[in-house]
Parts: C-alpha cells; sequence; structure tokens
C-alpha cells in the first residue's frame, strides 16, 4: 500500500467522453493512421532520435484526434459528488469525517470534517467498492490470452475502467462521474510544452512515456476493430486515443496496490475517495485490513476541521511525479537527479572495471541519483565513479581486498589521484549537465514569479528543482576539491 499517484493538481480544461459513431469512411482512415502510429512508436529508436520520433506521432495523433471528433464539454465533477458520497455510505464506506471541497492550485481534495489526531483513522473503503480487474470488467476474461493484458498489469486496469465507463448501468458509475475528464500528465502536452524540458533527462522519460501509450493505443485500435470478443463488441466505437489518455492517466495517476482477494499476491486498484487525497511529505499511512477487507487510511498528521486532508504518496523524485502524476513538489526530500554512467567498451580496463563493480553490487552501466541536501553525492555514486578512476594497481588491490566495501565511504585511503580524478569528473560532469539547460536557475525563478500556462509551468518547476540539485552537488564538489 501507499504507492499510490495523484490525480492532477492545477486547473486544465475538461473534455467529455464522444458519443458520436464514426462514419466507415473515417473509421478506415484513422485505421490506417493507426498502422502509421504503430510502427512509428515500435521501430528502435535511439535517444537522440527520440524527439523527431515524438514530432511524428504528434501529427500522426492530430490526424486521429481531428478524425475521432472529440466534442469538449465542461466537466459535471462538482454536481456529482452528493451522488458519490451517497454511494460510498450506502456500500459500508466510513467517510464521516471528510467530504470533496475545491482547493486553490489543487482544484479536488479532501476536507477535514472534524479535527484528526495524527495516526487516526479517517477513511475505511471496503473491498468491493475498489475498482480493480478482479471486482470490476468480469468481460476482460475474454482478453486474458492478450499479451498486453496479461503482462502489463496497470494497462489491464486502464481498459477495465474504459469497460465500465461505457457500460449500461456500471455499479461504478457514481465513482467514475466523480473522477478528472482530463489530467496534466505528458499525455496531455503538446510540442511546445515538451521542448521546455531541454536539458532534462526527464524529456527521455517524458518521450518515451508518449511513445509507449501511443503504441498501446494503436495497438488496441486494431485489435477492437478486428476481432470478436466482449471487449471489442462494447469498445470498438468509442475507443478513441483520448479516451485512452483518459483511462491511463487515471491509472497511472490515482493507482495503489492492495492484496488480491485470491491469494497473497498484490494488485493494482483504484480506491475511490481515497484517491482524492493530494500529496504531502511524510510517511506511508494507508494500509489493508485484511480482517475488514477494507482499505484503512489514518492521519497523516494533526488535521483541524476546515484543513485540506493530505498523504504522502511514497519515496518518488519530482522526475517521476511529473512524468506519471502531472504535478512537482516543491523542496521534495525525496527528489533526485539521474545520472547515468557507464564502462566504456573500449576502456582497456573494462574487465577489472566491471568485476570491481560486481563485487560491489553495482552495475556497469545504470543511473545515479544526485541528490538535494548536505550530501549530495550518493555511496553508491562515490563508489562507481571511484572504480571508473582507477589505473590498473588500484583495481588489482581492491579486487583482492576483503574491504571493498570501503569504496562506498567518503573517508576511504584512496590514491590521491584517483580521488582528484573522481572530482574533476564530477565538477565536469556537473558543469556541462547545467550548461545544457537553455535557462538559467535564476532566469527561472523569475519566470515561475509571471503568469505562464499550467504544463509550462509545472516543466519549468521541475527545471527548478533539477538546477538546485545540480547546484548543490557543484558547490560540495568545489569545496571538497578546496579541502
Amino acid at each position: 500500500m501507499g504507492r499510490k499517484k495523484t490525480h492532477a493538481s492545477g486547473k486544465c480544461k475538461h473534455h467529455a467522453a464522444p458519443q458520436k459513431r464514426i462514419s466507415p469512411a473515417k473509421r478506415n482512415e484513422i485505421n490506417v493512421q493507426c498502422e502509421k502510429l504503430f510502427h512509428l512508436s515500435s521501430n528502435p529508436a535511439y535517444v537522440t532520435q527520440l524527439w523527431d520520433n515524438y514530432l511524428e506521432i504528434l501529427a500522426v495523433l492530430e490526424k486521429v484526434k481531428r478524425l475521432e471528433e472529440m466534442k469538449t464539454e465542461s466537466s459535471k465533477r462538482f454536481q456529482a459528488i452528493g451522488q458519490f458520497i451517497k454511494w460510498l455510505r450506502d456500500n459500508g464506506a466510513n467517510v464521516d469525517g471528510a467530504s470533496i471541497a475545491e482547493f486553490p492550485g489543487f482544484e479536488l481534495g479532501l476536507k477535514a470534517e472534524k479535527d484528526f489526531i495524527q495516526n487516526q483513522l479517517m477513511l475505511e473503503i471496503p473491498r468491493k467498492l475498489i475498482l480493480s480487474v478482479e471486482s470490476a470488467a468480469p468481460e476482460l476474461t475474454s482478453l486474458q490470452n492478450d499479451p498486453l493484458v496479461q503482462h502489463m498489469p496497470q494497462v489491464a486496469l486502464a481498459i477495465a475502467l474504459l469497460i465500465e465507463r461505457h457500460k449500461e448501468n456500471s455499479k461504478w458509475k457514481p465513482y467514475l462521474n466523480i473522477l478528472p475528464t482530463t489530467y496534466c500528465t505528458v499525455l496531455y502536452m503538446n510540442a511546445n510544452d515538451m521542448i521546455e524540458l531541454k536539458g532534462s533527462p526527464t524529456l527521455e522519460a517524458a518521450l518515451i512515456q508518449c511513445r509507449n501509450i501511443a503504441r498501446q493505443y494503436s495497438y488496441f485500435n486494431r485489435l477492437f476493430q478486428n476481432s470478436h470478443n466482449a471487449v471489442s463488441d462494447l469498445l470498438r466505437e468509442v475507443f478513441t486515443y483520448e479516451e485512452y489518455c483518459w483511462a491511463v492517466s487515471t491509472v497511472m495517476t490515482r493507482q495503489n496496490m492492495i492484496p488480491s482477494a485470491n491469494g497473497p499476491q498484490m494488485i493494482h486498484a483504484l480506491i475511490p475517495m481515497w484517491d482524492m487525497c493530494n500529496h504531502e511529505e511524510g510517511t506511508i499511512t494507508t494500509d489493508f485490513n485484511r480482517d475488514t477487507d477494507s482499505c484503512e487510511c489514518f492521519a497523516l498528521r494533526d488535521f483541524k476541521e476546515g484543513e485540506q486532508i493530505f498523504v504522502y504518496y511514497g519515496p518518488r523524485t519530482n522526475a517521476d511525479f511529473f512524468v506519471h502524476s502531472g504535478f512537482v513538489y516543491p523542496n521534495n526530500k525525496q527528489d533526485g537527479f539521474k545520472l547515468r554512467l557507464g564502462i566504456s567498451k573500449a576502456d582497456s580496463l573494462q574487465k577489472e572495471r566491471i568485476d570491481l563493480l560486481e563485487k560491489l553490487g553495482l552495475p556497469s552501466v545504470g543511473e545515479f541519483l544526485l541528490v538535494p541536501g548536505t550530501e549530495p553525492i550518493s555511496d553508491l555514486l562515490l563508489a562507481f565513479l571511484r572504480v571508473f578512476s582507477m589505473r590498473k594497481p588500484e583495481l588489482e588491490h581492491w579486487l583482492q581486498s576483503d574491504k571493498v566495501f570501503d569504496l562506498k565511504h567518503i573517508d576511504c585511503a584512496l590514491e590521491t589521484v584517483v580521488e582528484e580524478n573522481v572530482r574533476k569528473f564530477l565538477l565536469t560532469r556537473l558543469k556541462l549537465l547545467i550548461a545544457n539547460f537553455p535557462t538559467t536557475l535564476d532566469e527561472d525563478l523569475e519566470l515561475l514569479k509571471t503568469t505562464l500556462p499550467h504544463a509550462k509551468k509545472l516543466a519549468v518547476q521541475l527545471r527548478v528543482s533539477e538546477k538546485k540539485i545540480l547546484h548543490g552537488a557543484l558547490d560540495y564538489v568545489e569545496q571538497w576539491i578546496k579541502a
């Protein structure tokens, strides 16, 4: 429990599900575009090609969206609140201490209807109200041999959500009506929004995410158009790219893990009411009670009547929050800047370096986090850089040593030249990473004082959080060199 990802905070436009039947001619053209989309998003793309690949995918998606004729209308979420709360209570949920309210900068959140003290039980949501592939969309069994549904539980949950959304008389209607009709995840960003991530390692993750969802959409479009089963028959005429984006974003931003009703394994699920809580730093205070067969949420801290109730989503970087949840958390103590490092195949000491890294339990190619705070260089990163900087005699010495884990400690006794090489490498790499951004930290901080479109503001907030980590690490290394 506790690995939840938030619904989007901030204001966004709202899109309703399409009701109009698509003509055969348009359907044929959509299918043609989907084949293009499938190839564009399936062919191998190197990091350097990802941006051009993304632009090609976007161009095809624009044609698809025009053909699918999305209609926009205002959200009905506010009108759905009363019916939703009644549905929860009628089905045995304990929600008496909380209500759904609007909060500046968050759209909707949970409001305390009484005082709570830390660790006091606030919400109880029984399993029968929790939407999972076990409790909802029995039609999904007709796709049980499909590789995406079988091996990607988040995808299976997204399809289950669409099945319930388009079914007559779904028991989940009160919950579906309270969900956001659009999100602020990267799937809803355009090229102008995405280019704001230039220089950030998060750009690659965002582009890959968009590419993956485009591929899944084109795959399911082909499946629903060309096969006859309970799911295809229900979704064939209503499945669109924006419908799939909505379903995927709902799952990405609101999911949690609960124990299966059929065994010890954990399954992905959507927990009504609890998933209205926004994020705050702290500890995980949500658990699943097997005795009562319900999800229980306890107070993260004291909450006064009228205050917004927050929960802690778990330790994640702002890059993860940005890509999967559509928000950035200022002063995130769990933040980190991903540094990709590897041992070159052309390195004459490649074998010795890899052998030593294996002794340390480290990969020869991997991502290491620079973190905020007074100790920005993690012990794993430090050990990797030391191995990376060693000459043959040091490598031979440490391969024989039974104190190899000392390499993870800052005060490990090492040849001066090795430590100097580590510091020089870090100094050069950090300056280069900072220079990769088109704007400076000060310029971004000034930008945030102005009124920005929501997607651009998110990107600038992310850049600021990443640059603060880089500048903190640079200051640390410069002091280290002087020491």
